[in-house]
C-alpha cells in the first residue's frame, strides 16, 4: 500500500492558507481517484482509502503531523522509504515552483520535523510546493506568512498548479 500525506492544519480558518496547500492537493487527488475522506480516530486524521492507496490529512495540527503519519505507517505496515509521499508547502521555494525529492525538505518546516522525529528518518518522497510570493520582502515573518491566505490573483494560478501536481502524483497511486 502507498501512503500519500498532505500536510495542513485542521479547521475552517486555515483552509485557504499557504500552509494548507498539502491538504488542497490531496483533496483533489482523492476526488480524481473517486475516493472520499472519512475521519479515522486511530490514525488521528482524515483518510481516503482504496485497496492500494491511503491518502491522509493529519488532524493533529501541523506541528504534530508525525503522530498521524507514524500511526498510518504502523497500522498498514508501510515502508516509509519506498511507499510514503508527503505533499507540503515550502517557504524556501518561490510561489508555483515544485520540487520532487527523496529525503529532502525545506530548511525549517515543523510538520516535517515532527514526521522525521516520529519515523526516525526523512527518507520518504517530498513533494515540495513553493508558496513564497514576497519578492524579497521579508517584513512579514515566515511563520505569519504561511498562515496567511493566498491572494485572489494567486488563487487563479493555484488551481492550475494543483492540477499539475495531482497529475504528477497519479503514477504513485498505481
Amino acid at each position: 500500500m502507498k501512503l500519500i500525506v498532505g500536510l495542513g492544519n485542521p479547521g475552517e480558518k486555515y483552509i485557504k492558507t499557504r500552509h494548507n496547500i498539502g491538504f488542497r492537493i490531496v483533496e483533489v487527488l482523492a476526488d480524481q481517484l473517486g475516493l472520499s475522506f472519512n475521519t479515522s480516530p486511530k490514525l488521528f486524521g482524515h483518510v481516503a482509502k482504496s485497496q492500494d492507496i491511503l491518502i491522509l490529512k493529519p488532524q493533529t495540527f501541523m506541528n504534530d503531523s508525525g503522530r498521524s503519519v507514524r500511526a498510518a505507517c504502523d497500522y498498514f505496515n508501510i515502508d516509509s522509504a519506498k511507499d510514503l509521499v508527503v505533499v507540503h508547502d515550502d517557504l524556501d521555494l518561490e510561489f508555483g515552483a515544485v520540487k520532487i525529492q527523496q529525503g529532502t525538505g525545506p530548511k525549517v518546516h515543523n510538520g516535517l520535523l515532527s514526521i522525521y522525529q516520529h519515523l526516525g528518518n526523512q527518507d520518504f518522497l517530498h513533494i515540495r510546493v513553493g508558496v513564497d510570493n514576497r519578492a524579497g520582502d521579508r517584513s512579514i515573518p515566515g511563520a505569519d506568512y504561511i498562515l496567511a491566505s493566498f491572494k485572489p490573483e494567486e488563487e487563479k494560478t493555484l488551481q492550475d498548479l494543483v492540477t499539475q501536481i495531482v497529475q504528477k502524483l497519479l503514477p504513485y497511486t498505481r
